[in-house]
Protein backbone atom coordinates (compact mmCIF):
# COMPACT_ATOMS: atom_id res chain seq x y z
CA UNK A 1 0.00 0.00 0.00
CA UNK A 2 1.44 3.02 -1.23
CA UNK A 3 1.38 6.43 1.15
CA UNK A 4 0.10 9.65 -0.22
CA UNK A 5 0.26 12.06 2.19
CA UNK A 6 1.69 11.43 6.16
CA UNK A 7 2.01 13.35 9.22
CA UNK A 8 5.13 12.09 11.29
CA UNK A 9 5.18 13.77 15.02
CA UNK A 10 2.96 16.72 14.36
CA UNK A 11 2.21 18.67 16.78
CA UNK A 12 -0.49 21.71 16.40
CA UNK A 13 -0.77 24.93 18.41
CA UNK A 14 -3.74 27.36 19.14
CA UNK A 15 -2.55 30.11 20.94
CA UNK A 16 -1.35 28.13 24.85
CA UNK A 17 -3.23 25.31 23.59
CA UNK A 18 -1.77 21.98 21.78
CA UNK A 19 -4.36 20.49 19.87
CA UNK A 20 -2.34 17.32 18.62
CA UNK A 21 0.26 15.99 20.31
CA UNK A 22 2.86 14.26 18.06
CA UNK A 23 0.32 12.41 15.78
CA UNK A 24 1.68 9.93 13.24
CA UNK A 25 -0.94 9.51 10.68
CA UNK A 26 -0.56 7.59 6.51
CA UNK A 27 -3.03 8.77 4.23
CA UNK A 28 -2.67 5.95 1.60
CA UNK A 29 -3.15 6.53 -2.00
CA UNK A 30 -6.74 5.17 -3.42
CA UNK A 31 -8.21 4.98 -0.33
CA UNK A 32 -10.69 6.25 2.33
CA UNK A 33 -9.67 7.07 5.36
CA UNK A 34 -11.69 7.93 8.23
CA UNK A 35 -10.65 9.99 11.20
CA UNK A 36 -12.68 9.31 13.99
CA UNK A 37 -13.52 11.67 16.94
CA UNK A 38 -15.94 13.77 19.21
CA UNK A 39 -15.57 17.33 18.89
CA UNK A 40 -12.31 18.67 20.17
CA UNK A 41 -10.85 15.32 20.18
CA UNK A 42 -8.49 16.54 16.39
CA UNK A 43 -9.60 15.54 13.85
CA UNK A 44 -10.54 18.59 12.09
CA UNK A 45 -7.22 19.62 13.16
CA UNK A 46 -5.00 16.83 11.12
CA UNK A 47 -7.65 17.79 7.91
CA UNK A 48 -6.29 21.53 8.53
CA UNK A 49 -2.52 20.05 8.97
CA UNK A 50 -2.60 18.24 6.29
CA UNK A 51 -4.35 20.90 3.98
CA UNK A 52 -1.87 23.72 5.10
CA UNK A 53 -4.09 25.88 6.73
CA UNK A 54 -2.64 25.72 10.29
CA UNK A 55 1.37 25.15 10.48
CA UNK A 56 2.44 22.69 12.26
CA UNK A 57 4.51 23.83 15.55
CA UNK A 58 6.54 21.02 15.40
CA UNK A 59 6.60 17.49 13.03
CA UNK A 60 6.42 16.94 9.19
CA UNK A 61 3.95 16.81 6.10
CA UNK A 62 4.95 14.47 3.93
CA UNK A 63 3.65 14.35 0.49
CA UNK A 64 5.18 11.00 -1.12
CA UNK A 65 7.94 11.16 0.60
CA UNK A 66 8.66 14.76 0.06
CA UNK A 67 8.77 17.40 2.84
CA UNK A 68 6.19 20.20 2.23
CA UNK A 69 5.34 20.75 5.91
CA UNK A 70 5.82 24.97 4.80
CA UNK A 71 4.18 24.45 1.32
CA UNK A 72 0.94 26.99 1.64
CA UNK A 73 -1.92 25.57 1.13
CA UNK A 74 -2.64 27.56 -1.96
CA UNK A 75 0.36 25.23 -3.29
CA UNK A 76 -0.80 22.28 -2.05
CA UNK A 77 -3.99 22.74 -3.63
CA UNK A 78 -1.82 23.51 -7.27
CA UNK A 79 -0.12 20.15 -6.59
CA UNK A 80 -3.60 18.58 -6.16
CA UNK A 81 -5.06 18.72 -2.72
CA UNK A 82 -9.08 19.37 -2.80
CA UNK A 83 -10.16 20.48 1.30
CA UNK A 84 -13.90 21.01 1.98
CA UNK A 85 -14.37 22.09 5.16
CA UNK A 86 -17.70 21.81 7.17
CA UNK A 87 -18.19 25.46 7.17
CA UNK A 88 -17.56 28.40 4.64
CA UNK A 89 -17.66 26.05 1.93
CA UNK A 90 -19.39 27.66 -0.77
CA UNK A 91 -18.61 31.95 -1.62
CA UNK A 92 -22.24 32.80 -0.48
CA UNK A 93 -22.42 36.00 -2.93
CA UNK A 94 -22.31 33.77 -5.89
CA UNK A 95 -24.34 31.54 -7.51
CA UNK A 96 -24.40 28.00 -7.40
CA UNK A 97 -23.34 27.67 -11.14
CA UNK A 98 -20.36 30.34 -10.65
CA UNK A 99 -19.34 28.08 -7.77
CA UNK A 100 -19.36 25.45 -10.01
CA UNK A 101 -17.47 27.30 -13.04
CA UNK A 102 -15.18 27.67 -10.10
CA UNK A 103 -14.19 24.60 -9.32
CA UNK A 104 -13.79 23.50 -12.91
CA UNK A 105 -12.56 26.76 -13.88
CA UNK A 106 -15.28 27.27 -16.50
CA UNK A 107 -15.27 24.02 -17.82
CA UNK A 108 -17.93 21.50 -17.53
CA UNK A 109 -19.83 20.97 -14.51
CA UNK A 110 -22.36 17.81 -15.60
CA UNK A 111 -20.10 15.36 -12.78
CA UNK A 112 -21.22 17.38 -10.27
CA UNK A 113 -24.97 18.16 -11.80
CA UNK A 114 -25.64 14.29 -12.30
CA UNK A 115 -24.20 13.13 -8.42
CA UNK A 116 -26.47 15.83 -7.32
CA UNK A 117 -29.19 16.39 -9.58
CA UNK A 118 -31.08 18.25 -6.69
CA UNK A 119 -28.50 21.29 -7.63
CA UNK A 120 -29.95 22.06 -11.35
CA UNK A 121 -32.77 23.87 -10.25
CA UNK A 122 -30.91 25.94 -8.15
CA UNK A 123 -27.99 27.03 -10.76
CA UNK A 124 -29.14 30.45 -10.70
CA UNK A 125 -29.59 30.86 -6.94
CA UNK A 126 -27.08 32.85 -4.50
CA UNK A 127 -25.28 30.30 -2.53
CA UNK A 128 -25.61 31.97 0.56
CA UNK A 129 -29.82 31.31 0.33
CA UNK A 130 -29.23 27.62 0.03
CA UNK A 131 -30.57 25.24 3.07
CA UNK A 132 -27.67 23.61 5.00
CA UNK A 133 -27.94 20.59 2.69
CA UNK A 134 -27.91 22.30 -0.27
CA UNK A 135 -24.90 24.35 0.41
CA UNK A 136 -23.26 20.50 1.57
CA UNK A 137 -24.00 19.31 -1.85
CA UNK A 138 -22.59 22.54 -3.72
CA UNK A 139 -19.40 22.51 -1.41
CA UNK A 140 -18.84 18.77 -2.31
CA UNK A 141 -19.38 19.36 -5.84
CA UNK A 142 -15.50 20.66 -5.69
CA UNK A 143 -14.21 17.29 -5.19
CA UNK A 144 -16.30 15.56 -8.03
CA UNK A 145 -14.87 18.38 -10.18
CA UNK A 146 -11.22 18.82 -9.39
CA UNK A 147 -9.09 16.03 -10.58
CA UNK A 148 -7.75 16.02 -7.02
CA UNK A 149 -4.44 13.64 -5.61
CA UNK A 150 -5.86 13.93 -2.12
CA UNK A 151 -9.20 14.87 -1.00
CA UNK A 152 -9.76 15.87 2.59
CA UNK A 153 -13.47 16.68 3.77
CA UNK A 154 -14.73 17.81 7.09
CA UNK A 155 -18.10 15.86 8.20
CA UNK A 156 -19.42 14.93 4.84
CA UNK A 157 -22.84 14.55 5.53
CA UNK A 158 -23.47 17.41 7.48
CA UNK A 159 -26.99 18.28 6.80
CA UNK A 160 -27.59 15.88 4.15
CA UNK A 161 -30.80 13.47 3.99
CA UNK A 162 -29.87 9.56 4.56
CA UNK A 163 -30.72 9.03 1.05
CA UNK A 164 -28.12 11.82 -0.01
CA UNK A 165 -25.67 10.72 2.54
CA UNK A 166 -25.06 7.07 1.10
CA UNK A 167 -24.93 9.01 -2.35
CA UNK A 168 -22.00 10.68 -1.01
CA UNK A 169 -20.11 8.16 0.45
CA UNK A 170 -20.19 5.90 -2.87
CA UNK A 171 -19.12 9.18 -4.97
CA UNK A 172 -16.52 10.00 -2.46
CA UNK A 173 -15.07 6.10 -2.21
CA UNK A 174 -15.33 5.73 -6.65
CA UNK A 175 -12.67 8.70 -6.31
CA UNK A 176 -9.39 6.85 -6.75
CA UNK A 177 -7.66 9.71 -4.74
CA UNK A 178 -6.69 9.19 -0.76
CA UNK A 179 -9.62 10.35 0.47
CA UNK A 180 -9.51 11.48 4.22
CA UNK A 181 -13.08 11.91 6.12
CA UNK A 182 -13.33 13.55 9.32
CA UNK A 183 -16.47 12.37 11.32
CA UNK A 184 -17.82 12.02 15.00
CA UNK A 185 -19.54 8.31 13.86
CA UNK A 186 -18.28 5.74 11.94
CA UNK A 187 -20.72 6.00 8.84
CA UNK A 188 -22.23 3.28 6.81
CA UNK A 189 -21.42 2.71 3.29
CA UNK A 190 -17.56 2.91 3.24
CA UNK A 191 -15.73 1.12 0.18
CA UNK A 192 -14.05 -2.49 1.44
CA UNK A 193 -10.76 -1.26 2.94
CA UNK A 194 -11.78 2.20 4.42
CA UNK A 195 -9.25 3.00 7.17
CA UNK A 196 -10.32 4.29 10.56
CA UNK A 197 -7.92 6.31 13.00
CA UNK A 198 -9.80 7.17 16.34
CA UNK A 199 -8.62 10.27 17.76
CA UNK A 200 -9.00 11.45 21.00
CA UNK A 201 -7.54 14.61 23.02
CA UNK A 202 -5.29 15.26 20.01
CA UNK A 203 -4.01 12.06 20.18
CA UNK A 204 -4.28 8.53 17.96
CA UNK A 205 -5.74 5.89 20.27
CA UNK A 206 -6.71 3.15 17.41
CA UNK A 207 -6.18 2.62 13.98
CA UNK A 208 -7.17 -0.42 12.37
CA UNK A 209 -9.89 -1.44 9.19
CA UNK A 210 -13.83 -0.23 9.30
CA UNK A 211 -14.61 -3.47 9.92
CA UNK A 212 -12.36 -3.42 13.28
CA UNK A 213 -13.53 -0.14 14.85
CA UNK A 214 -16.99 -1.50 14.33
CA UNK A 215 -16.55 -4.51 16.17
CA UNK A 216 -14.61 -2.67 19.19
CA UNK A 217 -17.67 -0.45 19.26
CA UNK A 218 -20.11 -2.99 20.20
CA UNK A 219 -23.47 -2.90 19.15
CA UNK A 220 -25.71 0.32 18.25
Amino acid sequence: MSIEMALRSARVRYGPLEALHGVDLPVPAATVTVLLGRNGSGRTTVLRALAGTVPLAAGRVLWRGADVTHLRAHERARRGLCFVPDRRAVHPTLTVAENLGLATRGGDAAPALDAYPELRPLLARRAGTLSGGEQRMLALSRALLAPARVVLVDEPALGLSPAVAARTYALLGALGAAVVLAEQRLPAGLPPGALVHELRRGTVRFSGEAAEARARAGPA
